[in-house]
Parts: structure tokens; sequence; C-alpha cells
């Protein structure tokens, strides 16, 4: 929601009548010098929107606010050239509503359009998130990452590095939104606080590794005539795509990763198709590359690669793990019920080359039970138990 400065106004002032976050307020206007406003500038106000309202007889700006639960200046700073003394019944004011509702849609499948739908919305209502794109896909998707806060530790979460698995992706999203929510109408979020976790994090989260691989799973092979031949001829001549875990080249995209990756192309498939194949060298695709170069470039403390299925949690490599990983570990199961389990001979996945190349904490969290892809009935169960690691991956 935008405002507009007043003679004397202040961000401090703002902050005290809509009851957020002054440090919210600054980061949702990040062009704005707080100690030289002027008046008539725009500044935006997170958590709220503007909502259109037809006077009602009787109706004045006092009443309306003591209706709405706001204070009368918090009417008259959205709708400044409104004279108070002239109300006339269909007459159109604003009214600052606040959001206390998920904007995330939950409903349906969750492809690529849902996804950037979602973040547009939720930047549009919490302007303080950034929404840099680290890369494109095959087919030329921009890959976003969505950061949110201001601290030195840096922690990433990611989703979606395998096709069918794309229900991660709904709940890395509808855990952002539950944490802005929270943030926003300043209240805990499974008895934790989180305006702390804020000021002492920075979480960045690619929600969609493989955007092209989830659409081809959701909604068919893509227009283009030479890509539906070729994909369908990957798939061994099969126009059902529900097994498909790899990006739209037949690669798998979690064993793309230089960790010990000459080992699974010894036992994988040797030529490219729904799942398991390699490529022909680690980081050659190019949301492996952009998942690599932002890993470098952000240089994280620690990462969550977010996959389904088994409720387990991967979290060690080689011995290259930190002994710190056991530790937190534990407080993911405690607050999950999942199991830890330290490492299965697998390699060349993305949590393996962290913990490798970084001898830091990195996971593979493991959501859900059953056979991928994980229908959405069983989203309300997932979300349920994983909410707590999503919590603990900032706190701990």
């Amino acid at each position: 929601m935008e405002i507009v400065v007043r003679h004397g106004d202040s961000l401090w002032h703002y902050s005290q009548m809509f009851q957020v976050h002054l440090q919210l307020i600054r980061d949702s206007n990040p062009n704005i010098d707080p100690d030289k406003l002027s008046t008539g500038q725009g500044i935006h106000i997170p958590g709220f929107i503007a909502r259109e309202y037809p006077i009602q007889l009787g109706d004045s700006l006092w009443s309306i606010a003591q209706r709405m639960n706001l204070t009368l200046e918090a009417m008259e700073v959205v709708n400044p050239d409104l004279d108070e003394t002239d109300l006339t019944p269909g007459q159109i004011i604003k009214v600052p509503t606040r959001i206390t509702w998920r904007l995330v849609d939950r409903g349906n499948k969750y492809d690529y359009h849902t996804l950037m739908n979602d973040i547009n919305r939720l930047k549009e209502v919490y302007p303080f998130l950034q929404v840099p794109t680290i890369g494109k896909s095959v087919l030329g998707k921009e890959i976003p990452e969505i950061m949110i806060g201001k601290g030195e530790k840096r922690v990433h979460y990611n989703g979606s590095f395998h096709a069918n698995e794309w229900i991660t992706s709904l709940v890395i999203m509808t855990f952002l939104n539950d944490y802005l929510l929270s943030l926003t109408n300043l209240q805990p979020l499974r008895g934790q606080r989180t305006f702390p976790l804020y000021q002492q994090s920075t979480l960045s989260i690619v929600p969609m590794v493989n955007p092209d691989g989830v659409d081809l799973v959701l909604n068919g092979p893509p227009e283009n005539q030479e890509w539906q031949k070729r994909i369908v001829e990957l798939n061994k001549g099969s126009t059902d795509f529900t097994e498909w875990k790899a990006n739209i080249r037949g690669v798998d995209l979690n064993d793309q990763f230089p960790a010990r990756w000459e080992l699974e192309k010894a036992r994988n498939p040797n030529e490219p198709g729904p799942r398991d194949y390699v490529g022909e060298k680690p980081l050659l695709e190019p949301e492996a590359i952009a998942m690599a170069n932002l890993t470098k470039k952000r240089d994280f403390a620690r990462v969550l690669a977010f996959h389904t299925q088994g409720e387990v949690i991967y979290w060690g490599f080689e011995n290259f793990e930190p002994p710190e990983s056991e530790v937190i570990v534990k407080e993911f199961s405690r607050v999950s019920g999942y199991e830890p389990v330290k490492t299965i001979e697998s390699y060349a996945g993305y949590k393996d080359w962290f913990i490798q190349d970084w001898q830091r904490t990195g996971f593979t969290v493991e959501l859900g039970f059953g056979i991928n892809p994980l229908p959405l009935s069983m989203f309300d169960e997932i979300y349920r138990k994983s909410l707590g690691i999503f919590l603990a991956g900032l706190y701990m």
C-alpha cells in the first residue's frame, strides 16, 4: 500500500500508525532517505492494501475507521485529497486493509505460471522482498530467487530440483507467506517470534530450480513440435510424464554437481531420460550452473534442499560435514518427527557439493511419504510436519 507524505511525517510515525516494524518500512523503501522525507512523496507500507469502499449514508471517516479498527489518521493518509466534510453516498474512498490471509495459491497444481503469479503478489504487498533472477532454464524461463531478512547469517532453501517433486515449491512458498504474515502482523509462527529471525538471518529461496521439468509434469510437453517429439522419445514414447524427474533435456539436475560425480555416472543411465542421467559432465545444464553461481556469490552458511519423499533428512557427505551438522539435524528431527540419516550411497547432489566444497552445514530434506508426485491431498500434513524445519533452519 502506498501513502503520501505529509508535512512533519516520519517513517517511525507510520510504524506506530500501522503497527508495522520500522525496519520493514525502511526495507520496503530502499531508495528513500528516512531523514529527508518530502511532502507528497510516496511511501510503501508493507502488509497492507488500500481497498476501495463506497460511502454509505451516515458514514464519516471516523465511523469507518472505528468499524475497520483503524485510526482516523490512517484513513486520512490514504485519502490525502479527500474533503471529510463533503462525503456523499456512493463516493469511492480507500480503506487501509491489513493482510491477515495467505496469498499463495495452494488449491491447484503448482506450475511455473502459478509460482510467478504468487511471487508478484507477495512482492506487491511485501515490498521489502528482493526478487533477483539467478539465470534461465533450457527453455528460457527466468529462475527467481527470493531474498528476505537483514542478518549476517546467510541461509538458503530450494525446491523442485526434480520435476515431479513440484509440491516442494508450494511448501516453500507457503512457508514464505506465513513468515511474511507473522512479520507484518506481529504474531509468532508456531510459537516462534519471527522479527528476530529477520534481523539475524538473510534467507535466500529458489522455490523452483527446474521450471521446465515442473511444467512438463503438470502441463505436458512444450508447444514447440520439435521439443514435443524429442521429449516423447526421451520418455520411451509415452506421453505420461508423472515420473519425470529431469530437466527438459533429460538431465537429472541433482546429479550435476562435482561431488564424486564420476561414481554417479558409472552406475546411472548413459543417455538422457526421465531420471538419473547425470549429463556429459558436471555443471553443464543452465539450471545447475545458475545454482552453483548463486551459491558461490552468496557464500551461504547453510543450505537446505527440499525433495520428496521418505520423511528423512540427509546431513552428511564423505565426512566433510562440520560437527554442528549433527546438532542441527537433531533439532530438525525433534520439530518434525523426520529421521536423520547421515549419508547413503549417493553422490553429485547439490547438498553433497556444498558440504564438500564449503565444509558447512547442508541438508537434503525428503518431504512426505508415498509415491511421487505426492498428491495435493497430502499438503497439509507435509506442511505441518516440515514447518518446524523451516523455522529451525533460521534460528539454529
